[in-house]
């Protein structure tokens, strides 16, 4: 099942998520679901608030980084090598490394894209769809999707880490999303 997608300016997009209790709900449908909501809008990551639902969790696959003809093998990003994955109620841990900038871009932001610092590690602490735990550490893009997913069930998106400036600048384009003025080839739910 496809879901819309849920624009900015939406109260969902804002608030902490909760935890998933385990049995509560579906969680195996529901990634399923997700991924196919993220690849109909050619997405590398989506997290439940995301599709309206306030609940810790998120799906990635990152391996659309390393495709396309025109790609070298030397510009392959290892990280992201069969990197699909489901996190629930995902806790990071630590992040580390120098921080390094890369475009971002948000299904929840469309036409909007930025230069974001991130931290080149990330510990995190999760659970997969059978319920098992997982400790692990990215890095590369890898760690920059699962921050940026992350920061979704925090109640944070990706213009919040922008400089007063660059904000300011999106100003207008951000409040025109918020009010449906946006033309995108994906199904979003606007109030």
């Amino acid at each position: 099942m496809i879901y819309p997608i849920i624009p900015y300016g939406d109260p969902v997009l804002r608030k902490e998520a909760d935890d998933i209790e385990k049995g509560s709900i579906d969680v195996k449908q529901l990634a399923e679901d997700m991924f196919e909501t993220m690849y109909a809008a050619s997405g590398v990551g989506l997290a439940a608030p995301q599709i309206g639902m306030s609940i810790r969790m998120f799906v990635v696959d990152g391996r659309p980084f390393n495709e396309g003809e025109d790609l070298d093998e030397r510009d392959k990003d290892p990280s992201v090598v069969d990197f699909k994955k489901v996190f629930i109620n995902a806790e990071i841990l630590e992040e580390d490394g120098d921080e390094w900038g890369f475009e971002e871009g948000c299904l929840s932001i469309p036409g909007i894209r930025a230069d974001v610092y991130r931290p080149e590690f990330v510990k995190i602490h999760y659970y997969d769809t059978d319920w098992n735990e997982h400790t692990e550490v990215y890095e590369g893009l890898a760690a920059r999707i699962i921050q940026h997913e992350y920061d979704h069930i925090d109640g944070i998106l990706f213009t919040d880490h922008l400089s007063p400036v660059k904000k300011r600048m999106l100003k207008n384009k951000l409040s025109d999303i918020s009010k449906g003025k946006v033309k995108v080839d994906y199904k979003m739910k606007f109030k």
